[in-house]
């Protein structure tokens, strides 16, 4: 009986095969914790497993990939997109957090990485506070095999939200923040607020 590759059932990569997927969304959706459950599944079926995240990013801890939900697991902080090619030789599956938080070079390190037979799992926000495209998303999501967007609730008005939208003026790309500064929001009540400015 044939049964068609899927990435649930683990016969897709049985040769070595490398794919991207991707668990996009705004703040607050669940993209690390999703990310955290796909690792740690892999690692269930002893798979060898390596968790990345950028440096910038050490508002829960310094190493480790946090969910809001304060769920956690062990990672390795760096600062440039090549550093992931440099220790990611003898595992199986590559896992990185906070992607937009990299340059255009992350698209070239995560095909290498899956040319060279690996699983790579990657977690970021497709947009920014503007709600444009965030960093090197856009061409992500194009190279990805799976794509998988999760959603928040709108703090406005409970529908569903894929906005994140920032409660401070600042115009700055990266602002690092939580519940302090950012607000997950839908469509509408994102541009409300936008237009309120």
């Amino acid at each position: 009986m044939f049964v068609e590759p899927t990435i649930e059932n683990g016969t897709l990569g049985n040769d070595k095969n490398g794919w991207v997927e991707v668990v996009c969304g705004s703040m607050f959706s669940g993209k690390t914790e999703e990310l955290i459950r796909r690792v740690k599944r892999a690692m269930i079926a002893k798979q060898r497993v390596l968790i990345f995240k950028p440096g910038i990013d050490n508002r829960y801890h310094a190493e480790n990939v946090v969910s809001h939900n304060d769920n956690s697991i062990q990672s390795k902080a760096v600062n440039f997109a090549n550093d992931i090619l440099l220790q990611a030789n003898e595992c199986d599956v590559v896992g990185i957090d906070e992607v937009q938080f990299f340059d255009d070079e992350i698209i070239n390190v995560v095909n290498k990485l899956a040319n060279n037979g690996k699983r790579v799992i990657i977690a970021g926000l497709d947009m920014d506070f503007a709600g444009r495209p965030f960093g090197p998303m856009a061409g992500l999501l194009a190279i990805a095999e799976f794509v998988t967007k999760v959603h928040a609730i709108c703090i406005k008005c409970g529908n569903i939200a894929t906005y994140s939208y920032r409660r401070t003026k600042s115009s700055k790309k990266v602002v690092l923040g939580e519940t302090d500064i950012y607000e997950a929001r839908c469509r509408k009540c994102f541009v409300e607020g936008m237009n309120e400015k």
